[in-house]
């Protein structure tokens, strides 16, 4: 073994090991179920609620809200007591809780099991079975497949694109207790922008993931030509995609206008990645690009879909 692997192996241990010095904070705990990535998926939840034009009931929505909080903070926590190791050598995740000392190993799998538990129990008993069932099968498809998935191959991504586009069918299930061909549509469209937004995240940290140990994508292919052409291509496939609600009638011209502008915008910074002599200018522009398109088509669903009734 190297001195260089040697001071990284150490590094890595006196990170993750609790310490009797260990500052525990509620600010740990609350970073520990990553609010943001958290707070997308109780918003695409909603959404699918919403398009399905559900009956007034507002403590059925206050229930629905929550568990799927609760189950989206426990797998964020669980991912991260599952990589305490690798946290510690990426520059962008050493000040997690788990490697800054702020949470111990121990109290985060404690913390994410009871968010977990709590949090699927709050969508069976405050909707419906299936929506706990949804609701259960994110967490166990997030923590179990897609996290260990990530040290093995790089389809770990497209496969990790599957936990993070069933929210909507939580939504979708809390509101009619199963899900029509449009809450599969939404399903499609966020399984599928996940690709071209996470190869530009994938790209702009790709020496982190190496550090890390995960074999992505942008870590296999160093000059960027394989990352930009799968962006590209699952844009392209997204625009269709995005269409469907159009073309079997469910919405009207308002969500159309925006699903297709959006999607042709996305669609060139897309197109950009894979001709940019500087990709990590045009990576950057994607992964904005994908920001700015996700709501947009969402909610200019929702609301065509409100006008319509």
């Amino acid at each position: 073994m190297s001195l260089k692997q040697s001071n990284t192996i150490s590094t890595a241990a006196d990170l993750i090991e609790p310490s009797r010095s260990a500052t525990l904070s509620w600010a740990g705990y609350y970073e520990l179920t990553k609010p943001r990535l958290s707070l997308l998926s109780v918003v695409t939840a909603l959404v699918g609620y919403l398009a399905a034009l559900p009956a007034r009931d507002w403590m059925g929505l206050f229930h629905f809200l929550v568990g799927t909080a609760l189950c989206a903070a426990g797998a964020a926590a669980l991912n991260q007591w599952l990589e305490r190791e690798q946290d510690a050598v990426m520059n962008r995740t050493r000040g997690r809780p788990i490697p800054a000392r702020q949470v111990t190993p121990k109290s985060a799998l404690l913390f994410g099991v009871a968010l977990s538990v709590v949090g699927c129990a709050q969508l069976y008993w405050g909707a419906n079975l299936l929506t706990g069932f949804l609701g259960a099968a994110t967490i166990l498809s997030y923590v179990l497949i897609y996290t260990p998935m990530k040290r093995a191959t790089r389809w770990a991504t497209e496969v990790g694109a599957i936990p993070g586009a069933i929210p909507p069918l939580i939504g979708w299930a809390a509101a009619e207790n199963s899900i029509s061909t449009l809450g599969w549509i939404l399903f499609g469209i966020l399984a599928i922008w996940q690709i071209p937004h996470f190869m530009a995240i994938a790209w702009l940290y790709r020496e982190d993931y190496e550090r890390g140990g995960f074999p992505m994508l942008s870590v296999i292919d160093t000059h960027g030509q394989r990352v930009a052409r799968w962006a590209l291509i699952n844009t392209v496939v997204l625009i269709p995609v995005s269409l469907l609600p159009t073309l079997l009638g469910y919405c009207g011209w308002i969500y159309t206008a925006v699903a297709l502008v959006f999607g042709l915008w996305f669609l060139k910074r897309a197109f950009a990645f894979t001709r940019s002599d500087n990709r990590e200018a045009s990576a950057r522009s994607l992964f904005i690009n994908s920001i700015l398109y996700l709501p947009a088509v969402l909610f200019s669903l929702v609301i065509d879909r409100w006008i319509l009734v």
